[in-house]
């Protein structure tokens, strides 16, 4: 039976605006530069049919530079899609933008009404539970408000917490299959993944945390050797993207699509 955390018939992306060079980011460590962004974008969406899976490529939206990072506005399950409250204000209208696409797929929409706050990147559903990470980004409200949805749909949400000054909970971790993780050293010492198996990032490699199991491919951003090797070495088949452009503005692999087997 095709695992619904790492198996997909479906994904949903979005082409970068030119106005994404006023994406969001931590700290400015440079303007992307949106004619490699766009190369790199195709080759992930490339990537991404060459598992034999649909992919719905959308339009960019100029108005919301960071809509590129798809993951955030929803998520995306067997028995339906639910649609997010970013925590970003900017961002809060991506999610109307989204809807459409998703009620064209799921015959059951649900919806983060507020007053809380979630995003996608804090959502790693595994194939036992799905952990939900506290962060600048989603709070208690929102975890709760999910939590309920959830429950009526037969899953366990648990709880856990982003580290201090990383933006998502999956910027240091990611699924690479139903029982095992790939994550940084800070996070898995919170003791979040008891029970999981668990593979490290390298030391300084800690980006290389945010990557996609996506069918037969663990997608990976690019320029991360010793974490690839390893991951390779586990058994796993690796695809590497570069992801130096939307690092500029806290992107990474999981943020560039929504995955999913639509109900």
């Amino acid at each position: 039976m095709p695992s619904p955390s790492t198996e997909f018939t479906h994904a949903i992306t979005r082409r970068p605006a030119q106005s994404v060079v006023n994406g969001l980011r931590a700290e400015d460590s440079g303007t992307p530069d949106l004619e490699n962004m766009l190369a790199a974008h195709a080759d992930y969406v490339a990537t991404l049919k060459s598992t034999g899976s649909t992919v719905i490529e959308l339009d960019a939206l100029k108005d919301y530079p960071d809509a590129l990072f798809v993951e955030d506005t929803a998520l995306c399950l067997p028995q339906g899609a639910i649609l997010m409250r970013p925590g970003a204000p900017s961002r809060m209208g991506e999610v109307s933008e989204m809807a459409p696409t998703l009620r064209d797929l799921y015959s059951d929409i649900r919806e983060i009404k507020g007053p809380g706050h979630i995003e996608g990147g804090d959502i790693l559903v595994t194939g036992r539970e799905v952990l939900v990470g506290r962060s600048a980004r989603t709070d208690a409200e929102g975890v709760a408000e999910l939590r309920a949805i959830l429950s009526d749909w037969g899953h366990s949400l648990r709880e856990v917490f982003t580290p201090e000054g990383v933006l998502h909970f999956k910027t240091d971790c990611s699924l690479l299959d139903a029982e095992t993780v790939l994550a940084t050293r800070r996070l898995a010492d919170s003791g979040c993944f008891e029970g999981y198996s668990i593979i490290y990032v390298a030391e300084g490699e800690e980006a290389a945390a945010n990557a996609i199991r996506f069918n037969d491919l663990v997608i990976m951003p690019a320029g991360f050797p010793r974490t690839a090797e390893t991951v390779r070495e586990a058994g796993y088949k690796v695809r590497e993207i570069a992801n130096s452009e939307c690092a500029k503005i806290d992107g990474g692999m999981s943020c560039l699509s929504l995955r999913f087997t639509p109900s």
